[in-house]
């Protein structure tokens, strides 16, 4: 990802979406030659001047300060997350820039984090890392996930199952939006870290084989996961409706543990009972046992 093509693509995708009557901003009536705000007009709401912003969105948020970042988020009305990227995209551009890429070293599970994932053994669990990567599970997270672990390429990543498996879209319920989601999790991702060359590689690659991604890909959305629900149709189970949280481990933050429940007595609480069963009659070896390659 160019950097100072992300920032101008960013921020001229965030002004295009916001008419002027969304901020009070009276029209003469004629045509606009642009959609959205105007650059002048984002200035102002901003309190920054014309030149001043029109540097920012070509690209140059070098010396930007906090202050001005969290204005011109406001005149943009970014959502949370989206503040969140555009406060990383400074980061970056502040940070050396000739910094080279880099190949991603598989993330060790550290064993007492091991212990407590194998430890919930009445609940579904797996843990990813930023590339959407499967680094480990217990036994019910991969008979839950099962044909992210089955593949046909032999890798268990979230994103290569939505995009390039054709189960997926049967396997999930609501798989658009879990789609729209991957993508925005993937850019949130390389925004924070540009110089990982296997998630730009990822991207790449679904960007090549997938038309979905390439056109949610181009809508420059971003998305942080904080839990929700998730609709599943299992092979075994039949349809579950599953709440999942997400806790980010402090001293691997790059790693997601992903806890899936189901509220006690209902039909998709009694179909983890005997998901959990049939669990116990299949291969259960753990995720980092298995060996990925991008």
């Amino acid at each position: 990802m160019d950097h100072r093509s992300e920032v101008r693509e960013f921020l001229s995708s965030r002004r295009a979406r916001i008419a002027p009557e969304q901020v009070g901003l009276a029209t003469d009536g004629g045509v606009r030659r642009v959609p959205g705000l105007r650059r002048e007009e984002v200035a102002a709401l901003a309190g920054v001047s014309v030149d001043y912003y029109t540097r920012v969105e070509r690209g140059n948020l070098r010396g930007v300060s906090g202050r001005v970042l969290n204005a011109l988020a406001r005149a943009l009305r970014m959502e949370q997350d989206e503040r969140m990227y555009l406060f990383a995209l400074a980061r970056v551009a502040e940070s050396d820039t000739d910094r080279a890429p880099y190949n991603s070293r598989p993330a060790a599970l550290r064993p007492s984090v091991r212990a407590i994932i194998d430890g919930l053994v009445g609940l579904p669990v797996t843990v990813s890392d930023s590339r959407m990567q499967m680094v480990a599970a217990n036994a019910l997270g991969r008979a839950l996930c099962a044909p992210l672990f089955d593949s046909p390429d032999g890798l268990a990543n979230h994103a290569r199952f939505i995009f390039l498996d054709p189960r997926a879209r049967e396997f999930w319920v609501d798989w658009e939006d879990l789609a729209a989601e991957a993508v925005g999790s993937l850019r949130n991702a390389v925004a924070r870290d540009p110089y990982d060359k296997d998630l730009s590689d990822l991207i790449g690659e679904l960007a090549t084989r997938s038309d979905r991604f390439r056109q949610l890909w181009a809508s420059r959305d971003v998305y942080v996961h904080k839990g929700g629900l998730m609709r599943i149709n299992h092979a075994v189970i039949g349809r579950v409706d599953l709440t999942y949280e997400i806790l980010r481990l402090e001293t691997q933050p790059e790693l997601a543990m992903l806890a899936f429940s189901a509220e006690s007595g209902s039909p998709s609480h009694d179909a983890l009972t005997l998901l959990a069963s049939w669990a116990t009659t299949v291969d259960d070896s753990s995720v980092e046992n298995v060996r990925h390659r991008f």
